[in-house]
């Protein structure tokens, strides 16, 4: 396996992580408290990685952690699941599936990648897969949830784009920076959830055991090899493993909780999952042309003779 393949395995983990979080939602935890929710996904696993590291932002990266906190995680979680609130399900992923065309045209106006038609056409393909993978016929639609839903993904989105354009400061892990883009995200739910959904709810064990998944291994863990992937891979590449999250979320349906799983959504799946491979296949580098080069050399009796040296397949 290449070192490239390896990256985008393991960076691959995280959507598939989150592919989980709907039943672990469902089955595990207090319902109608979404930002609550949110806010024990954040916060808790940004205080455990800030304790473990024992890094702290200087100078302009205490900016720079916030804007990316509120982008990934402070405006993206209340955003998603407002849009969840205010759509079915299905409908809700498909509009958050139009991600990649967002890291098609963010990429472009900040990190200089130029779109390509391949880049364009698989983003649409991707969507459609999803959608044949989630949505169900006469699903119904709302203005505000769709305006939520694509604001979501636009913030996902460019949180993307600016940890690709921003990296992270010298001497810092990935580790380090995934917890304070945590942290900072979770510090601006807290408010908005206290505000809205009031006191936290009384808690079981199972409800316990379903947030502590949700802060280590669906939050920390993922959103570590979300952005160690985000600052190896381009962000496009980064973007196209998103549908991994929706096929997820099918499966465990499917398996766990004995949802449907027809010829439609197993098409849609395959359809999804070669979008998903084709965004990880960069350009071809053109073939570099070989060149003549003379060098001149003097023989060991002064003699000057011209020695013609032939190079081909250079990589620039």
């Amino acid at each position: 396996m290449s070192r490239k393949a390896a990256v985008v395995a393991l960076t691959a983990l995280a959507p598939i992580s989150w592919g989980s979080t709907y039943f672990v939602t469902t089955e595990f935890l207090p319902p109608d408290r979404p930002l609550f929710t949110g806010l024990m996904r954040a916060l808790p696993a940004g205080l455990l990685l800030l304790a473990l590291t024992r890094k702290l932002p200087k100078g302009a990266w205490w900016g720079k952690a916030a804007v990316l906190g509120a982008l990934n995680i402070g405006a993206f979680f209340p955003l998603l699941f407002l849009a969840a609130y205010r759509l079915p399900g299905g409908v809700a992923a498909v509009v958050g599936s139009v991600g990649p065309l967002f890291v098609v045209g963010l990429a472009a106006l900040f990190l200089g990648d130029k779109p390509t038609a391949k880049s364009l056409v698989t983003a649409v393909v991707a969507a459609f897969g999803v959608s044949l993978v989630v949505l169900k016929a006469g699903a119904a639609l709302d203005a505000v949830g769709v305006v939520a839903g694509l604001l979501s993904s636009l913030s996902m989105s460019a949180g993307i784009v600016f940890t690709k354009r921003w990296g992270r400061p010298e001497g810092v892990g990935a580790l380090a920076l995934t917890g304070w883009q945590l942290t900072a995200g979770g510090l601006v739910i807290l408010p908005i959830a206290f505000l809205i959904e009031g006191a936290p709810p009384a808690l079981t064990g199972t409800n316990l055991a379903g947030y502590a998944y949700l802060a280590f291994g669906n939050t920390a863990i993922s959103y570590f090899l979300w952005f160690r992937g985000i600052e190896r891979l381009s962000a496009s590449s980064v973007t196209f493993l998103g549908p991994l999250s929706p096929i997820t979320a099918a499966i465990i349906g499917w398996a766990a909780l004995g949802q449907a799983l027809g010829p439609v959504q197993v098409a849609g799946m395959l359809i999804a999952f070669g979008a998903t491979l084709a965004g990880q296949l960069g350009p071809r580098r053109p073939k570099a042309p070989q060149t003549v080069e003379t060098f001149s050399s003097t023989e060991k009796n002064g003699q000057e003779v011209s020695m013609d040296l032939e190079v081909s397949g250079v990589r620039r």
